[in-house]
């Protein structure tokens, strides 16, 4: 019982409770003094979520950097590495068609009011979502800038994919350097690594806080609307997460060979972390303890997949843009035709390898998107406000995806260890 209290679990749904009920009752008094209170609290969650972000770009770059150096054979991690793209993009066109198959049919009844309407509207973009309301970048525009010309910048401007590539470039070019010289880069990343993730345990500690301190405003703010067009938008979009999450349990146990309940006991932990955090990325320690010693999968390949999968592959992406897009559209009464929705999933796919693995990380991206289809920008900061709970079950299908597809890499990579000898 005493374990039970002090999960990080049990923690954070007792501070999502506390703020959501401070809140509405600070929203049902009228008091202006309770209402500064509340918004005082809101840098204090900023904070944290920030504090996640800074984490982002060393941790990526030397976990990537490490799992390839060590690599004894090259041409096993650049195989390795193209049989992971190609099933994190088969899986996410799969998510594309659970949500054309799902979200437009159910967002049918969504419950509209002018006085939710009115509610919702008055919380304006972030200036972060502000700064990149631009075009939708063409492929080709796409495809250039995945090489960076300057990775430092890239670092600055926390653009992950080409800071990726970057880092598996630099991981590979070390195989070629006299071995003293190597091993003296991969003990430096390797403690760059370490270091990270004990300051991400630290955030996981103090994650009670800093959800206390994103809800108590939000729930302030609006009180009783959260019920109605909210609520109705919170409900479908995590059961349809939580319908992509069980999904993922047989593609484990079919296409990865292990049993049902080994793979959910090595991936519950890093749910656990998910759900505490809001931040895939948060549970990466997790994740690989799960991976390599209940799974049982090579350290080699959970060592590279893991956190390659952390920092470009969101699963959730095509359901969470079509639905944050289908109550944007229903809100502002903009139509939403078969060409933007096409749009939005074909962008989803592509861009879902920018997209960090920290809380609300998605909805950032997502304004050029917004801008391409005619959706009003200032839709994103209705989604930000509402995104806790979403948030949760967003983090909770992306981890589940990545351990699902680190196992199915590790059935190949064992299957092509044992047929090699024969190839001789």
């Amino acid at each position: 019982m005493s374990k039970l209290r002090s999960s990080p679990t049990t923690r954070v749904v007792a501070a999502l409770v506390a703020g959501l009920t401070v809140g509405i009752a600070i929203s049902a008094s009228g008091n202006t003094s309770l209402f500064a209170i509340a918004a005082a609290a809101e840098p204090i969650g900023t904070i944290w979520i920030n504090a996640i972000r800074m984490t982002v770009i060393p941790l990526v770059v030397s976990l990537l950097f490490v799992s390839i150096a060590s690599f004894a054979d090259v041409r096993s991690a650049c195989r390795l590495g193209g049989r992971a793209f190609a099933l994190f993009a088969a899986l996410l066109v799969a998510s594309a068609v659970l949500a054309v198959l799902t979200v437009p049919a159910l967002f049918t009844w969504l419950p509209i009011g002018a006085s939710t309407t009115a509610v919702l509207a008055q919380i304006p973009a972030s200036s972060a979502v502000q700064a990149q309301a631009h075009q939708l970048p063409t492929f080709a525009q796409w495809l250039t800038d995945l090489v960076p010309t300057n990775p430092i910048r890239a670092a600055a401007d926390g653009a992950v994919l080409p800071l990726v590539v970057f880092s598996v470039l630099f991981g590979l070019a070390s195989t070629g350097i006299a071995a003293d010289l190597r091993e003296a880069l991969v003990r430096f990343f390797r403690a760059v690594s370490e270091s990270m993730l004990t300051i991400i345990r630290w955030l996981i500690v103090i994650a009670p806080v800093g959800v206390f301190a994103l809800i108590l405003p939000l729930a302030a703010r609006m009180g009783a609307s959260t019920v109605g067009a909210f609520g109705y938008y919170v409900f479908v979009l995590s059961s349809v997460l939580f319908v992509q999450t069980l999904a993922l349990y047989p593609i484990a146990v079919i296409a990865g060979r292990v049993p049902f309940k080994r793979f959910a006991q090595g991936a519950f932990p890093a749910q656990a972390i998910a759900f505490s955090s809001r931040s895939s990325l948060a549970s990466l320690p997790a994740l690989l303890e799960g991976a390599e010693k209940t799974l049982k999968c090579p350290s080699e390949v959970a060592g590279f997949v893991l956190p390659l999968a952390v920092s470009v592959f969101k699963i959730n992406l095509p359901i969470v843009w079509l639905a944050g897009a289908y109550l944007v559209a229903r809100l502002y009464g903009v139509p939403l035709g078969p060409s933007q929705v096409g749009l939005i999933l074909t962008a989803s796919v592509f861009l879902s390898f920018s997209t960090p693995g920290i809380p609300m990380g998605s909805l950032f991206v997502l304004a050029p998107v917004f801008a391409s289809v005619g959706l009003p920008v200032e839709g994103i900061g209705i989604l930000i406000a509402v995104d806790l709970v979403p948030d949760i079950c967003k983090a909770i299908a992306n981890v589940t995806g990545d351990m699902a597809a680190t196992v199915v890499l590790s059935r190949q990579h064992r299957a092509r260890d044992v047929a090699r000898p024969s190839d001789r």
